[in-house]
């Protein structure tokens, strides 16, 4: 059947796009997202809705009911923050913020979320039950969906099934990813520091070079998932920085590696987790050293629920067309959507937002990031559609 908000999204799209820029142009990094929470705030207040802020310490939550009978309660999920990135985009809207910027798509996130606000307001007699509007900060490492949820957010009603969306600079606008299991991994994090005895560079006979036993590990955690993982498993293991020493003649006495791993299954988490401390440990004590690691856990992996997901991908192949569709693709990028996701069952999906005829098709996190916003009324369309769809039916 057609996806019957098409027509009101796109007649919205100057609306939306208008306020993508001006978030784009205010941009507020985690816990910060002040002014970007009070327009999201004022807008849904003007629109009718319950309105609570300050949830999850800068998150706005919107409560609707519908007109029609129903007991059933869906959320839908809109990052905020932006990232410590100084925009090279030469464009009107570009980031007044020195070393600020939306490089992964958060402001049109929020733009879609106030589109969706104002159909689902507008069309209440269309649904029952009640829509939850779940506005985060802190997507980016701070763990914002998880001080949301510490405030109440699943609770007051009680959420059924939860849907979200990323915009996503891999795929051509016209374009989603709609897929039932893991679609992003879990991240956790390394933290090792080899401690050795330091001493003059000429002398190394005396000395337990904490630079040479990093690096030896940095090498040696590759063989992890080359030769410890199923070789049709999907796992990561990446040292990103090493820190020691400050002089090229002296020999540094301890050493900081920092990095990440990623898995889908926990089967895989714990492995990762367990090999890299063991072969830390056993490398250090080769050379003579020790180390301390820490691999605490990051976001669980972004599990989307057959039910919800079935949703989802009529409502995208309806605008879409099936065949621009994607069920398969799947990323070890990680995403914190996730902990709603580890509560209720829900889906997550990505919009297409490349165009490379354009120009645009800088990578998410990327200084020149920016994207066609001809996505913005899919986004808003395919999700009213998929929140009226599980309202309707348990799912």
């Amino acid at each position: 059947m057609p996806n019957p908000f098409v027509a009101e999204a796109e007649a919205m799209a100057e609306k939306i796009v208008a306020i993508r820029r001006d978030l784009h142009m205010h941009p507020e990094l985690g816990f910060q997202e002040v002014r970007t929470a009070r327009i999201v705030a004022e807008e849904l207040n003007a629109l009718g809705y319950e309105v609570t802020t300050g949830v999850g310490k800068t998150g706005v939550v919107g409560l609707m009911s519908g007109a029609k009978a129903g007991d059933r309660t869906v959320l839908l999920r809109f990052d905020m923050d932006a990232l410590p990135i100084e925009e090279a985009n030469d464009v009107a809207y570009r980031s007044q913020v020195p070393g600020v910027m939306h490089a992964c798509g958060h402001d049109a996130h929020v733009a879609v979320g106030i589109g969706v606000a104002t159909l689902m307001a507008k069309h209440r007699d269309r649904w029952g039950g009640t829509i939850k509007l779940m506005f985060q900060p802190a997507e980016e490492g701070l763990g914002g969906a998880r001080a949301m949820i510490a405030d109440g957010l699943l609770k007051g009603p009680e959420v059924d099934v939860a849907l979200g969306l990323h915009v996503s600079s891999g795929h051509p606008v016209g374009t989603a990813v709609v897929r039932s299991g893991p679609l992003l991994a879990a991240s956790d994090r390394i933290d090792i520091t080899v401690h050795g005895r330091g001493g003059h560079g000429a002398r190394p006979h005396e000395t337990v070079d904490a630079v040479l036993v990093a690096a030896q590990i940095v090498v040696a955690l590759q063989s992890i998932v080359a030769r410890n993982l199923d070789p049709e498993t999907i796992g990561v293991v990446t040292i990103g920085s090493i820190q020691a020493g400050e002089a090229g003649n002296v020999i540094a006495d301890t050493a900081q590696l920092r990095g990440t791993i990623r898995s889908f299954t926990p089967e895989a988490r714990e492995l990762l987790h367990r090999r890299v401390r063991e072969i830390a440990e056993g490398v250090a004590a080769t050379f003579g050293a020790t180390v301390a690691v820490s691999t605490p856990f990051g976001v669980h992996p972004t599990v989307c629920a057959p039910g919800p997901t079935a949703v989802v991908y009529d409502a995208a192949a309806a605008l879409l067309g099936a065949e621009n569709i994607d069920t398969t693709y799947r990323t070890t990028g990680g995403e914190d959507f996730s902990e709603v996701l580890a509560e209720v069952p829900g889906n997550f999906f990505f919009i297409g937002s490349r165009n490379d005829e354009r120009g645009l098709n800088a990578p998410h996190h990327n200084p020149h990031f920016d994207i066609d916003e001809t996505c913005l009324p899919q986004g808003v369309a395919i999700l009213c559609a998929a929140a009226v769809g599980c309202l309707e039916r348990e799912v």
